[in-house]
């Protein structure tokens, strides 16, 4: 998954970097930042797109009546685990955590999450970003924690790990 979609915070590119029309993309941390005066309208399109993603849970999931306590809105659909990195970061945004976000250089310029494809097919990594000096490696144990919470209270199963020169991230992936 290299697409925008996958990548950036709202471009009309589909993961497949075919044109989606200017469909709702959500915000991996990979893509330029979001304009201040479209943050209004930006959390109308994440509320939206997240109530459709837990409609398509209730409607796929039902048949087999999965979930914690039977709830099929309360384990990943299928839909997500075709497409991990943009369910996960959907969920992310949706559960107020911020993106980073990227100058047209490639230069962090905000700290916040950062979703990406994991080590293994159908996981994801969610990291914890910042501009150079920016003291995001000192938040980001309790961003990640937050962001597992959240990941977890969806039906993902996101587990902490600390990496080379101590750099944490999240391995994430649907609980079975």
């Amino acid at each position: 998954m290299t697409g925008d979609a996958d990548r950036g915070t709202g471009s009309a590119t589909g993961a497949d970097g075919a044109d989606s029309g200017g469909g709702f993309a959500a915000a991996t941390g990979d893509g330029p930042p979001l304009p201040e005066r479209d943050a209004e309208q930006r959390s109308r399109e994440v509320r939206s797109a997240f109530e459709g993603l837990l409609q398509i849970r209730r409607l796929t999931n039902r048949q087999d009546g999965s979930g914690p306590g039977g709830d099929p809105a309360a384990r990943p659909a299928e839909w997500e685990r075709r497409r991990p990195v943009r369910a996960v970061a959907l969920a992310l945004e949706a559960a107020g955590q911020q993106p980073s976000a990227l100058a047209p250089d490639g230069t962090r310029l905000a700290t916040g999450y950062r979703v990406a494809p994991g080590e293994r097919p159908g996981t994801v990594r969610v990291e914890w970003l910042g501009p150079p000096a920016s003291g995001a490696v000192h938040e980001e144990e309790a961003a990640l924690t937050a962001c597992a919470t959240a990941l977890e209270r969806l039906g993902w199963d996101a587990l902490l790990y600390r990496g080379p020169r101590r750099h944490r991230h999240l391995e994430v992936e649907p609980s079975p």
